[in-house]
């Protein structure tokens, strides 16, 4: 049986990566598949720059189009990024009755519903395993090997970027400025890092998460999305001292009232598996009522773990070139007729435990006032820690843990507190879960 014709639009370190892994696996590759799977055309910018793989081989061009319309091609893998351009193409190529593999999460996020639909009328496959967590096969997990259970919630680090930085944040004391230029010159960082560290990327792969994991549709503009720039040293010695460690967390859990989307750093306890996520690694916990929590770990980024999930995301469009297409594996797990538009949380009703960090005067019945305003809001306290005032300074760092209570009330105590003649600034909030 002839090899399966693969174009890549777009032939950086991913594209380079998937090269490599298909010549190099490609006995392997064919034993799995059925059929043998080759690049045979290419769409780069520069089609004489130096590659991490060979592309003697391969027809390289400028033109993304050619590659999208050319008909030898079966499957179009796209690898450029962005939503804008990269959507027009994977439109085309789906016209075209062409499969689609993709490592782009902002594309799925946000274009996701209007692609399946698409998709699913030319009776075509859609592939994403590489858009969220890199290597790691969190999408197939969540769609097919947990597919037998109801799936109450999961947390992820799904940004290294954001994990490298708190990491070194707690293991060598430093500022996140500091650190955040490092990653930037590591290449961890892009040059505007707002994605990373503001949240947006891992809301991104969290949206695709909590659809395929609740069959809900695709929701990127409810996801709520908190950074890790107003995170301090002090914060981080903080938690250590409690027994918590600080994460960017994606989270997403069913309740009675509707679904929670949210990203935002959260204070975890350190005895967790996903507490020891180190560096720029991912890993996502799922809780799902039949096989409790289960922990998915690897590398979320790179050239080779991302080509990881793209080829095999290859060998299951091959595999079912010539199945029913009422019988392949819904794109979004359940069956489309099946999806459901559960109502998505606003951050106001979502229910957490909170870490609360404040500047006080160094004065008499400072304290009595805050747990007052917290007692009058219902929240209830776990501990209390007031740290003695450096030398020469006026005012007290409070550090406080409360017990889980609405965001909403917590934001109106918080307003509260923050109006008190003795306290100094803005309280510092970060949100705790225990993941248990």
């Amino acid at each position: 049986m002839k090899p399966v014709k693969v174009g890549l639009l777009g032939l950086g370190t991913v594209g380079g990566g998937t090269v490599n892994v298909l010549q190099r696996n490609a006995v392997e590759i064919e034993r799995r598949a059925g059929r043998g799977i080759v690049v045979s055309h290419a769409a780069a910018r520069d089609i004489n720059k130096p590659r991490i793989c060979d592309t003697s081989d391969i027809e390289l061009t400028t033109s993304l189009k050619e590659v999208v319309d050319n008909p030898d091609i079966q499957v179009i893998v796209e690898l450029i990024g962005g939503d804008g351009l990269a959507r027009d193409l994977v439109m085309q190529a789906i016209n075209n009755g062409k499969h689609v593999v993709t490592a782009n999460k902002a594309l799925i996020a946000k274009h996701g519903n209007e692609i399946f639909l698409a998709a699913q009328k030319k009776g075509v496959m859609v592939a994403f395993e590489a858009a969220v967590a890199g290597g790691v096969p969190i999408i197939k997990a969540l769609r097919e090997g947990l597919s037998g259970n109801q799936i109450q919630w999961l947390a992820g680090i799904i940004n290294g970027t954001g994990n490298f930085i708190l990491t070194e944040m707690r293991d060598k004391g430093r500022d996140f400025a500091d650190v955040l230029a490092e990653a930037q010159r590591l290449g961890y960082a892009e040059a505007d890092p707002t994605f990373d560290v503001e949240g947006i990327d891992a809301a991104h792969k969290l949206t695709i998460l909590a659809s395929i994991a609740f069959g809900v549709p695709l929701q990127f503009d409810k996801a709520y999305t908190e950074g890790i720039g107003h995170i301090t040293r002090e914060d981080v010695t903080n938690a250590e001292a409690l027994g918590y460690r600080i994460k960017h967390l994606g989270i997403s859990r069913r309740t009675d009232s509707g679904i929670e989307l949210r990203v935002h750093p959260t204070l975890i306890p350190e005895r967790r598996l996903i507490a020891n996520v180190d560096g720029v690694m991912n890993a996502v916990l799922v809780k799902g009522d039949a096989v409790g929590p289960t922990l998915y770990y690897g590398a979320g980024a790179g050239a080779e773990p991302t080509a990881s999930a793209v080829v095999a995301d290859l060998v299951d469009v091959v595999r079912t070139l010539t199945s029913d297409p009422e019988n392949r594996v819904p794109h979004l797990a359940f069956q489309p007729d099946a999806i459901t538009d559960i109502p998505i949380l606003s951050m106001d009703e979502v229910e957490t435990a909170y870490y609360l960090r404040l500047q006080a005067e160094d004065v008499p019945g400072v304290l009595a006032d805050v747990t007052r305003i917290l007692g009058d809001a219902k929240i209830s306290i776990e501990a209390i820690q007031q740290h003695e005032p450096a030398e020469g300074e006026q005012y007290v760092s409070i550090i406080m843990l409360t017990h889980r209570v609405l965001e909403k009330s917590m934001n109106q105590a918080i307003g509260q507190i923050e109006k008190l003649k003795s306290i100094h600034g803005a309280v510092t909030r970060i949100r705790m879960e225990s993941l248990q």
